[in-house]
């Protein structure tokens, strides 16, 4: 029997109207983006006149000058840099180990124990906050930077993320081999595990260090001197209800969002493919 394909099975384009919606939503959701960059090489009285400057100014390096009188911009960037990389790097290295071990051994309670890792994610971040203080106060760690980045060493999507990609893109059949040859447990998660997770530590890294980056809640609410805040809390220090350097703080802002735009242009592919990676397993 042969079943004729009308073109209502195929389908369609989007046409102009959808094209034009798709074009007036991405300007909208750029518009931010274009005044903040605008916005940073204007001074504060220039912001307020009325029109507001629609083209870039001259006053870029005024900014930072004026930002760099208000913080102490090199070591607040330094933080964040700092802590992003320590995240990064902690996260990647106990998910992919948690990932390893969920993915190739059986345990007793190991349904159990992985279902209690993912109910993690239905709990809101703010219902940790103030358990996640009082361990901070209790270990000593208020106002140091360890307690930024060690309490979120092993989140459970870098978990589950890990886990389905070891699943799906290496076969059991490697693993065997290794064991038969006399490869210890660590040897085989340390010489052929890690080589082959280039994809999901690429897209778990990125994930990572945008979010330590772009943190804003965590450092408000364990750090106490100026000297040791992250970029985005420094940022918010400048910012009073009297005299905000509004072109300053654009600046600032400018000065956070480049690096993560310049990461996110040269590796949306792999961060993609990552993300896609073991959603469909054969």
């Amino acid at each position: 029997m042969m079943v004729k394909h009308t073109s209502s099975d195929t389908p369609s384009s989007l046409g102009p109207m959808g094209w034009l919606f798709l074009l007036l939503g991405g300007l909208v959701m750029l518009a931010p983006f274009y005044f903040m960059f605008v916005f940073s090489t204007h001074l504060r009285s220039d912001i307020f006149r009325v029109p507001p400057p629609w083209w870039f100014g001259t006053h870029f390096l005024d900014n930072i000058g004026i930002l760099m009188a208000k913080i102490p911009f090199w070591k607040n960037l330094g933080w964040s840099l700092y802590v992003g990389i320590m995240s990064t790097a902690l996260t990647l290295l106990f998910c992919s180990m948690a990932g390893f071990a969920f993915a190739t051994y059986s345990f007793r309670f190991k349904q159990m124990l992985f279902g209690l890792v993912m109910a993690t994610m239905l709990i809101p971040a703010f219902l940790g906050m103030i358990p996640s203080f009082m361990i901070m106060d209790l270990l000593g760690w208020i106002d140091q930077p360890r307690a930024l980045y060690l309490p979120a060493a092993a989140p459970a999507m870098g978990i589950f993320l890990m886990r389905q990609y070891i699943e799906s893109a290496i076969p059991r059949e490697l693993l065997e081999a290794a064991r038969m040859d006399g490869c210890s447990e660590w040897g085989i998660y340390w010489r052929i595990v890690v080589p082959l997770l280039g994809p999901a530590f690429g897209t778990l890294g990125l994930i990572t260090f945008i979010a330590s980056w772009n943190n804003f809640i965590g450092p408000l609410v364990v750090m106490r001197s100026v000297d040791r805040y992250t970029f985005p809390l420094a940022l918010r220090s400048v910012q009073n209800p009297v005299d905000t350097e509004w072109g300053a703080l654009m600046a600032g802002a400018v000065v956070a969002v480049l690096p993560l735009l310049v990461i996110f242009v040269f590796s949306s592919k792999r961060l993609i493919a990552g993300l896609t990676a073991g959603a469909v397993k054969s």
